[in-house]
């Protein structure tokens, strides 16, 4: 889907760009995306770029455009993992600037009329506007964070009891997570660094909202190292408790396997084919029985006794 704003923020909508104005596409289609290269003259080979899942934070500058990419965070993939990141790139020329991003995202949301609505005034200045995004990237993967440490504690609550390792994979996903987390997070630092130090764009950045993104993007960046280091140990411990409750249980069948050989050991010597007494009488049955419970009762006893069971 595209959309084209009169300006930065999307406060006013048009159909047709302008000098100035913004193109905002998620997902395109190959229709969309031959629009991108055809009409708006952005080269295959940059589209291509930003739509590479893999594809990594940088900065390129050239007389004509100047190309950004940071990673932002996304929930919900098919492989099972809650978040992923993917590469938003940003096309800046002197006629317009696209944003252009492979998945549905949070920092430019394409059902909504505007990602910038809470600003009191319109965003002309296409750096700020960028670093912008920084912040706005910055404070999702934060917000993304807490609903892994959420997760996480669920998870660990599960884990106490579990003879399964269904609650280790979960566990395994969201360390996953913190990896691309913490990977995308370094190479949108390394940007901010690079935007921080570049001639070209220097005088134009706000200085304060440069700082901001800059802090906020570090805290990310800290938070997510602690939670991965948290989630390593919890790995390593819980795998630990699993195989401890599997001895449990195992300890608890075998207990239950001794205490029930004992009746069939009595009813073995009882049941043998040679004479012992008890062919003729009448309580020989029931005697045998109730020394069976008598012998099972007193091996319960002394396991509880020795604190097996």
């Amino acid at each position: 889907m595209i959309k084209i704003f009169k300006t930065f923020g999307g406060y006013s909508k048009i159909s047709e760009p302008e000098k100035g104005c913004w193109i905002n596409a998620i997902s395109p289609t190959d229709s969309e995306i031959e629009r991108l290269t055809n009409d708006f003259g952005v080269p295959d080979d940059i589209i291509s770029d930003i739509l590479d899942i893999d594809e990594r934070p940088r900065v390129e500058f050239e007389d004509d455009w100047t190309l950004i990419i940071l990673r932002v965070p996304v929930p919900g993939f098919s492989n099972g993992m809650p978040f992923q990141t993917v590469p938003l790139g940003i096309f800046m020329s002197h006629d317009f600037t696209l944003t252009l991003c492979l998945n549905e995202n949070e920092i430019l949301p394409i059902g909504k009329p505007s990602p910038f609505r809470e600003q009191y005034s319109e965003i002309t200045d296409g750096i700020n506007f960028i670093l912008r995004l920084f912040l706005r990237s910055a404070s999702t993967y934060l917000r993304y964070l807490k609903q892994i440490s959420q997760m996480t504690a669920f998870i660990e609550q599960d884990l106490e009891k579990s003879i399964k390792n269904k609650e280790l994979n979960k566990l395994l996903k969201l360390e996953k997570c913190m990896v691309f987390f913490i990977t995308s997070l370094k190479g949108n630092e390394m940007v901010l660094a690079k935007l921080r130090n570049s001639r070209r764009i220097n005088n134009e950045i706000n200085e304060d909202l440069l700082e901001d993104a800059a802090i906020e993007n570090q805290q990310a960046l800290e938070t997510a190292q602690i939670y991965a280091d948290i989630q390593s140990g919890m790995m390593d411990t819980f795998a630990s408790v699993i195989s401890n409750n599997l001895n449990v249980v195992m300890k608890q069948l075998t207990l239950i396997s001794i205490i029930l050989m004992i009746p069939t050991l009595v009813a073995s010597f009882i049941g043998m084919n040679v004479p012992n007494g008890l062919e003729n009488s009448g309580w020989a049955m029931p005697g045998i029985i109730l020394g069976s419970l008598i012998l099972s009762i007193i091996g319960v006893l002394l396991f509880k006794r020795q604190q097996w069971l």
